[in-house]
């Protein structure tokens, strides 16, 4: 029965967070509408539009906000959460290719709101998963890549007992446990450190699971972590 653990060392540094979780089982995650999962993400990018107003792209709240939260651990130069990678192409029109229908949904929840999400593949987890700060030592092969980039220490990470599995919070996946057509149990995250946005966080959890259990049927599992809520159990 493998947990997912937020460690004092995260809270430490961020006591305000909330980390959304849906726990996905018995999902069929092969291709089947690739021009349903295109639209899905071309009426997000312009739903994203709402989070570009202002012309300098660094101080739109969206993507400030995490800008700051990235300066409070140490990070790979030129490291950025996942949603600034997302609207960075929507500004420059370059449009969100499909990857797989997980992938595509999630990507979708996280234009659609201005909130990181990622995910991973259960069945490739080995022991528990955590979120915590790195040793500096954990092994972790980005995705698209065969060489060992290794987390700094005190860099915040999620791994499990194998190594890390995202790198600087939100910014780079591990091909280890990255999600595929053959998935079929999947940890999803949408993560917020913005207190005011706290109804669109709730709201974009919500949307997540209905989506996945809609187009890829199995269960959906949903729960919240925050400072007085530190761990959960992935898989009963």
């Amino acid at each position: 029965m493998p947990k997912f653990i937020i460690e004092d060392d995260f809270w430490s540094l961020f006591p305000q967070a909330k980390i959304g979780i849906v726990i996905c089982q018995g999902i069929d995650n092969s291709i089947k509408n690739v021009e349903m999962y295109d639209q899905l993400l071309r009426e997000a990018e312009k739903e994203a539009h709402q989070f570009l107003s202002l012309d300098e792209f660094s101080l739109n709240p969206v993507i400030s906000v995490w800008r700051e939260a990235f300066q409070k651990f140490k990070t790979k130069k030129g490291a950025r959460c996942s949603i600034e990678a997302l609207l960075k192409r929507v500004k420059n029109s370059n449009e969100i290719g499909t990857i797989n229908p997980l992938v595509d949904i999630y990507n979708s929840i996280s234009l659609r709101f201005g909130l990181p999400c990622g995910g991973e593949d259960i069945d490739t987890f080995v022991g528990d998963i955590r979120l915590t700060q790195a040793n500096g030592k954990e092994g972790f092969i980005p995705l698209g890549s065969v060489e060992n980039a290794t987390p700094y220490e005190g860099e915040i990470v999620y791994k499990d007992d194998e190594g890390a599995i995202c790198r600087c919070w939100n910014w780079r996946e591990a091909q280890r446990t990255m999600l595929t057509e053959q998935t079929k149990n999947a940890f999803l995250c949408i993560e917020s450190i913005d207190e005011t946005r706290s109804d669109e966080f709730y709201t974009a959890l919500k949307v997540l699971s209905e989506l996945v259990s809609h187009h890829l049927g199995g269960s959906v599992k949903v729960e919240v972590l925050d400072l007085n809520n530190r761990e959960t159990t992935i898989i009963e």
